[in-house]
C-alpha cells in the first residue's frame, strides 16, 4: 500500500521523504526517470506517494500536483519567499533584485518578502524605500538584532524559501533567529566582493512548526528557464497591471509603442523608473 509524504532533499541520488516521522531514503519508480522531461520531475517541497520497501527505503510512485514551483533553485509548493539582500558588502544591485522579484512572481508564490541584511554597514536608504510600496521589506541585521523577532514570525508558518544572491548573509540570519540549524557560513570575497557559495542543496528544515530552505546563493537568473518569454514577462510586474489594459495596442510590449499606458504611468510618477528601467534590460538583454 502506497503512503503519502513529503519530498525533504534529494542527496546522493536519493530523494528523502518525510512520512509522519520517519524519512526515508527513495528511488524513483524507473516510468517517472523516463518521463522526467514532461513533468515527472521530482523537486523538495513535493508531495508524492511512495511504496516502502523491505530494506527501509521506498520507491517514488507519484508526485501530487503543486500549487507552485520555484525554478531556481527549484523548491515546490513554497508558501513564502524571503528575497535577501545586503544593504552593504556585497552591495544591493536594482536589475538583480527585480530579476530575483521576477522569478518569485512567475512562479505563483503567494507571499513575496524583501529582506535587507546587514542593515548595520549601511543605515540609510535604497531602492528597496521604493519597493517597500509594492513588497513587505524586512530590515535585518545578525549585529544589532534589528528584525530578528520578524523574521523569526515570517519562518514559524508553512514553507518559507530564503533565497538572494551569494554572500548577503541567508545562513548567518537562519543561525541568528535558530541556533539548531548550524548552518556553513562563508565570508565575502575582498577581491571579488561576492560571496563564496556555502549552501550546496535546497533542503527543507523543520523551523518552528514551519519548514525553511536555504537555497544555493547565485548571482544570475536565468528567465527563460522559468518560462518567461517577451510577451509575458509584464505581467511579472504587478503594477503594470492597472495600466496595461489602456494601452492603445493589444499585445503591447511597453516598451516602444506609441499611447502606450504603462510608459505614460512611469512619467507620470505612477510606476518606479528604476522597475521600468529593469524591465526593459530582461526585455532586451535576457529574452533578446
Amino acid at each position: 500500500m502506497s503512503e503519502t509524504g513529503r519530498v525533504i532533499k534529494f542527496y546522493n541520488s536519493f530523494f528523502f521523504v518525510k512520512v509522519g516521522d520517519e524519512l526515508l531514503p527513495c528511488k524513483l519508480r524507473g516510468k517517472m526517470k523516463r518521463d522526467k522531461k514532461n513533468g515527472s520531475a521530482v523537486y523538495p517541497g513535493d508531495f508524492a506517494e511512495i511504496l516502502r520497501q523491505s530494506d527501509g527505503s521506498g520507491i517514488i510512485e507519484k508526485v501530487l500536483p503543486r500549487k507552485s514551483l520555484l525554478f531556481r533553485p527549484a523548491v515546490a509548493n513554497i508558501d513564502k519567499v524571503i528575497l535577501t539582500f545586503a544593504a552593504a558588502n556585497p552591495n544591493p544591485h536594482t536589475l538583480l533584485a527585480n530579476r530575483f522579484i521576477t522569478l518569485a512572481e512567475k512562479s505563483g508564490i503567494e507571499k513575496i518578502f524583501l529582506c535587507v541584511n546587514k542593515t548595520d554597514l549601511n543605515p540609510g536608504g535604497n531602492f528597496f524605500d521604493e519597493l517597500k510600496k509594492l513588497y513587505p521589506v524586512i530590515r535585518t541585521s545578525t549585529r544589532t538584532g534589528e528584525g530578528m523577532e520578524e523574521l523569526k514570525e515570517i519562518l514559524s508558518e508553512g514553507v518559507t524559501v530564503f533565497s538572494g544572491p551569494s554572500g548577503v548573509g541567508k545562513s548567518s540570519l537562519l543561525n541568528a533567529v535558530n541556533t539548531n540549524l548550524k548552518l556553513k557560513v562563508g565570508d565575502v570575497s575582498e577581491k571579488i566582493l561576492r560571496g563564496k557559495h556555502t549552501t550546496r542543496i535546497s533542503e527543507l528544515m523543520e523551523f518552528n512548526g514551519g519548514f525553511v530552505v536555504d537555497t544555493p546563493g547565485f548571482s544570475a537568473v536565468s528567465l527563460t528557464d522559468a518560462g518567461i518569454d517577451k510577451k509575458n514577462l509584464w505581467r511579472c510586474f504587478k503594477e503594470f497591471a492597472a495600466f496595461a489594459p489602456n494601452c492603445k495596442f493589444t499585445g503591447c510590449s511597453h516598451s516602444h509603442e506609441p499611447d502606450c499606458a504603462v510608459k505614460a504611468a512611469v512619467l507620470h510618477g505612477e510606476i518606479f523608473q528604476s522597475r521600468y528601467d529593469s524591465y526593459l534590460t530582461m526585455l532586451k538583454e535576457d529574452l533578446n
